[in-house]
């Protein structure tokens, strides 16, 4: 049980470096790394405290996912950053889902300082219709980001 909380560290970085990655320079997330991301943290979770505490890990999965697919229905959000929200919700009970949120948010606050300081610098536009996929803000980094601060926090 000691090297639990290391070896699902290691997943959790590997997870997120593999959707900063696709988010940042193909603006996707594959459907597969959000499975295989939300398999390991619920698989974390029965790990941790059995069939109960994985119901607790799902549960925030789910409420996670239906969100994101609101938010994802409305265009505030992108589907694959939805998926991968509810996959690394999975990583936390559903008590741990406000400190997942603000970590998130918060490092999503700071992508967005970044991502409009550089497009400031190199002339490119600021636009919310985001015509060229390369325009659109790569929300998977604050996803990633928020996920591995909230996952130190609880440590």
């Amino acid at each position: 049980m000691t090297l639990l909380p290391a070896v699902s560290g290691a997943l959790l970085i590997a997870a997120g470096v593999a959707a900063m990655w696709g988010d940042l320079f193909r603006r996707t997330i594959p459907n597969w790394l959000c499975a295989a991301t939300a398999i390991a943290g619920l698989a974390l979770g029965f790990a941790t405290g059995g069939a109960a505490m994985l119901g607790w890990h799902a549960a925030h999965a789910a409420i996670a996912l239906v969100a994101g697919m609101l938010l994802f229905r409305i265009g505030l959000f992108g589907g694959g950053d939805a998926k991968f929200y509810a996959a690394v919700a999975a990583w936390f009970p559903l008590a741990a889902a406000p400190r997942l949120l603000i970590s998130v948010a918060l490092s999503g606050l700071a992508l967005l300082v970044v991502w409009f300081v550089y497009r400031r610098a190199t002339g490119k536009p600021i636009s919310r219709s985001g015509d060229n996929p390369g325009d659109k803000l790569p929300y998977g980094i604050a996803i990633a980001i928020g996920a591995l601060v909230a996952r130190l926090a609880l440590a």
